[in-house]
Parts: C-alpha cells; sequence; structure tokens
C-alpha cells in the first residue's frame, strides 16, 4: 500500500473530526444533503456532505477506499489534479443523488465520502486496469477493471431494486463526475481540445 499523501491525509484527518464533533454537536441539519424542496437544503451542502458519516464503520470503510485508491492517484496527478477529480465526483454524486430524491420523492439526507471513492475508483481502474485488487467483500483477487465493472454493476442493481438506505446513485454519479473529468482532461468529446 502508498504512503499517505498530504490532501488524502487531511480529508482523512477532516473527516474523522467531523464525525467526533458529531457526536456532540449534531451537523446534519446544516452540513448533511438534503433534498430539494425539503425545507433543508442549502447550496453549500452540495459538498459538506462528503465530510459527515453516518457512523464509524461508514467512516472506515470511506476512509479505506480513499487510502487505497487515492493516495496513488495523488502522487501520479499531484494535488491540484487530485482535488479536481474529488470535486467533480462529490458534486455529480450530489448532483444525481438530489435528482434521484426528486424522481422518488424521498426526504432522507445523504453523507459520505462514497460519492468521491467511487469516482477515484473508476479513475484507478481506468489508469491501472490489470493491476491486481483483493476487496475485503468477496476476497476473491481480481482486475482493476474488472472490480470497478463488477461494483458498478452492483451499485446499480441495487439502486433499481429499492430502499436499502445506502445512497447507490450517487456512487454511481461519483463515477459518472469521475468519468467525465477524465475526457475533459484528455480533450475527448464533449470537451474538445486536449487540456
Amino acid at each position: 500500500m502508498p504512503p499517505i499523501p498530504p490532501v488524502t491525509q487531511a480529508l482523512m484527518l477532516i473527516c474523522t473530526a467531523v464525525l467526533c464533533i458529531d457526536y456532540f454537536v449534531p451537523l446534519g441539519y446544516w452540513l448533511a444533503l438534503w433534498p430539494l424542496g425539503s425545507g433543508e437544503f442549502w447550496p453549500w451542502q452540495l459538498l459538506t456532505y462528503a465530510f459527515l458519516h453516518g457512523g464509524v464503520l461508514h467512516l472506515f470503510f470511506n476512509m479505506l477506499g480513499l487510502w487505497m485508491f487515492g493516495s496513488e492517484l495523488e502522487l501520479l496527478w499531484g494535488r491540484r489534479r487530485y482535488l479536481q477529480m474529488l470535486l467533480a465526483s462529490v458534486l455529480a454524486a450530489a448532483l444525481m443523488q438530489l435528482l434521484f430524491n426528486l424522481v422518488v420523492a424521498s426526504r432522507a439526507p445523504m453523507v459520505g465520502a462514497s460519492g468521491a471513492v467511487f469516482g477515484l475508483l473508476l479513475c484507478y481502474g481506468v489508469l491501472f486496469p490489470n493491476r491486481t485488487i483483493m476487496p475485503l467483500f468477496p476476497p476473491i483477487p481480481m482486475k482493476a477493471r474488472t472490480f470497478v465493472v463488477v461494483f458498478g454493476a452492483i451499485e446499480l442493481f441495487l439502486g433499481v431494486a429499492g430502499e436499502t438506505g445506502v445512497a447507490h446513485f450517487a456512487h454511481l454519479g461519483g463515477m459518472l463526475g469521475a468519468w467525465l473529468m477524465l475526457l475533459y482532461w484528455r480533450g475527448r468529446l464533449p470537451f474538445g481540445r486536449r487540456r
């Protein structure tokens, strides 16, 4: 596993600190992503929801993914591009969830960095398709590109299957945001010349 570079380390520490503060001073009303029309939605929530988590296990798995996939990508891209990718994934995940909430008339808020982690996962699979990954569940070694396809398909299936208390379409939104950012960087359609 790679060392933890500065931006990834800072994000892990911030998310951990926010979880600790949230136990004493509930932050969900102000920082969680509330649906449009709920009366609790504020524009800053498009970013702040990613720093909140629903508990220690939620935080642990998101930070594990951030470390596993984000560390190497930060070292490869540098801080600026890495932050651009995270921002694209977080915003796309938020917009996808807001759209989903409108369609199903949900009033539930969303928290967690999962959209960003799924965006990083997609990038990792695109940049290192033949790397072998050993997921915790199921503990079966697979190539990174296979891992991305399997987890994307699982998220789509679970999202279509119905309510589970998990923002599956936000995860897919994070992947979509990452894919669009990669296209933008590479100057591919619909973005025009190479950047």
